[in-house]
């Protein structure tokens, strides 16, 4: 297995906080719940993300596949020298690191290998951020895979608050369908993950930023 570097150096915001050698393999996860009740739904977003990069590049990746001993559905890819693990946890959300560790142990995948898709009702439709490390910011996806493992994966975090939201309807808000004007923006939101997941893939860094998609 390929040796895993931390920057040891004070880390800017414009400086990749991992770095990751060749021969290695990185999982890449999608938070949502099962089921056809939340398809489509804005606490979905991180399924709808890894289903766009999958069927962009089928030339890499297989077909998804049930495990059920892992808990999620899988796909496998291979990018040059890097092996790539795209899972959706078959968990409700709140479980969601149950997978996540079952799966970086089949696999041998540090969680430093790790990163995580996932909706951020804090941030505006439209707005991405990159990060790695922290708290879970009250998001039960991101909690169950802290508790499961430990906090130094990395997160692309999607924005989903709109007008529509109002005030104290969170829990309905994130379980509601995306608006019309939404949907329409879906197609270049996939685009952008879809840019995000090779440049890491590629490049095996993860850079701390703040992105829109609607420019």
């Amino acid at each position: 297995m390929a040796l895993f570097t931390k920057k040891t150096d004070e880390v800017s915001s414009n400086i990749p906080l991992y770095t990751v050698s060749s021969q290695t393999t990185l999982l890449i996860v999608g938070l949502g719940n099962p089921g056809k009740t939340y398809e489509g739904t804005r606490h979905n977003i991180g399924f709808s993300c890894l289903d766009s990069f999958v069927s962009a590049h089928p030339d890499e990746f297989g077909a998804w596949i049930q495990q059920k001993d892992q808990k999620a559905m899988s796909a496998t890819a291979t990018f040059g020298d890097k092996r790539v693990v795209a899972i959706k946890p078959t968990t409700f959300m709140n479980l969601s690191g149950e997978a996540v560790r079952s799966v970086q142990h089949f696999y041998k995948i540090p969680i430093t290998h790790t990163a995580v898709v996932y909706d951020e009702l804090d941030l505006d439709f439209g707005q991405i951020r990159i990060r790695s490390g922290g708290d879970s910011a009250g998001h039960n996806g991101i909690k169950s895979i802290i508790a499961q493992t430990d906090d130094s994966f990395g997160r692309i975090r999607i924005g989903i608050n709109s007008e529509h939201r109002t005030k104290n309807d969170e829990k309905d808000f994130v379980l509601k369908k995306f608006s019309a004007e939404e949907k329409k923006l879906l197609p270049s939101l996939h685009r952008e993950i879809d840019s995000l997941l090779i440049e890491y893939i590629y490049r095996g860094q993860l850079m701390p930023e703040t992105r829109s998609f609607l420019i």
